[in-house]
């Protein structure tokens, strides 16, 4: 199992931080750096600005949202680069949520499926150096009766085939993503239930498609605080804030994905009771209402010796990239968080 850090969003204060966080990864030996966007910073200015000054770490998107891009210019974006990182680039997509793709970008979320799947095939058809043609139920390229013909991509991908993940939560989207993918990025990832989640949805894709999960990257993101066992409570509290505002105030009451996630692992009615408080306004309620349990399983706390029986627990269900979003309130404690994740990989002997 290989380890991957998230940077999170650019321009929330900690830019310079989040650079020397970068660096770190890369000279601890981290696989891949990635980065996020949703309606502020983008995710392939912060990847270029990373890469630029490392020199092993890959860099990949976190995802980039598919409503804010024509597939052609994404495959435009991705073959950039890779070119320019020397080949470390990892292309992750993912839909947003309706809020963001209806009030952001004027997209309406209807089919995710179906538009997700043109997506990738376009990209990829893109990718291949070929004139790009598609006729499909949301893209036709060319457009029909214009002046519009094929063209192909004229920059040259480092790599031939660029790793192409999908961000995914529901069942049906978890399938396609193991059908039509290189990896799937996760996110609140429990040991205990990712297997019945996820990672069945992602074999009967695989399975699907005619492939097994050999060579599929699984990618669950975890936040990881540092500290001593007796603390674990104290550094759950830190993000109580952080699991709230995914359960219970990410997306409208009818479309929350990660709100059915929390449900579909048990805690049904402590789902219903967050979402409720925190749709009313009251987020320090949405947060006390957050169990711990729901905390301690979907991140990794404590000693070194905690968070390495908590990676075994990954790698035994199927986890190969363990991303960590390493948590603190100055630079030198994320720092700490990193270096904590990579002794506690080789104490875990995964390394």
């Amino acid at each position: 199992m290989q380890l991957g850090i998230n940077l999170g969003y650019w321009g929330a204060g900690m830019d310079a931080d989040n650079l020397a966080v970068a660096q770190e990864a890369d000279r601890l030996g981290y696989a891949v750096c990635w980065a996020a966007e949703a309606y502020g910073s983008d995710a392939a200015t912060v990847l270029s600005w990373v890469a630029a000054q490392t020199e092993r770490i890959d860099v990949g998107s976190a995802i980039f949202q598919i409503p804010a891009r024509q597939p052609a210019m994404t495959a435009m974006t991705a073959a950039t680069l890779d070119s320019l990182s020397g080949g470390r680039f990892r292309l992750g997509l993912g839909v947003s949520g309706p809020q963001v793709s209806e009030g952001w970008y004027g997209v309406r979320f209807d089919k995710p499926l179906a538009r997700t799947r043109e997506y990738v095939e376009i990209v990829r058809r893109a990718m291949t150096r070929e004139r790009l043609t598609y006729d499909g139920a949301h893209w036709t390229l060319p457009l029909p009766d214009g002046p519009g013909k094929p063209i192909k991509l004229t920059v040259h991908p480092q790599r031939e085939h660029i790793p192409l993940y999908i961000a995914a939560i529901g069942p049906k989207n978890l399938e396609q993503t193991g059908e039509i993918a290189d990896g799937a990025l996760l996110i609140f990832p429990s040991a205990a239930h990712l297997e019945d989640t996820a990672i069945r949805h992602l074999r009967a894709g695989r399975e699907k498609a005619g492939l097994t999960m050999d060579g599929f990257d699984v990618c669950p993101t975890l936040p990881l605080a540092a500290g001593d066992d007796k603390d674990v409570a104290a550094l759950a509290d830190t993000f109580r804030p952080y699991t709230a505002l995914y359960v219970g105030g990410m997306g409208s009451r009818k479309q929350n994905f990660y709100n059915q996630l929390a449900r579909r692992m048990g805690y049904e009615k402590e789902a219903a009771e967050i979402q409720d408080k925190y749709l009313s306004g009251d987020k320090q309620g949405a947060a006390a209402a957050v169990p711990h349990e729901l905390i301690d399983r979907t991140t990794l706390l404590g000693s070194v010796d905690r968070i390495a029986d908590r990676m075994k627990a990954y790698a035994e269900v199927g986890v190969t990239t363990l991303t960590l979003a390493p948590a603190g309130f100055t630079l030198e404690e994320r720092l700490t968080a990193l270096r904590t994740g990579s002794e506690a990989l080789e104490r875990a002997e995964l390394a």
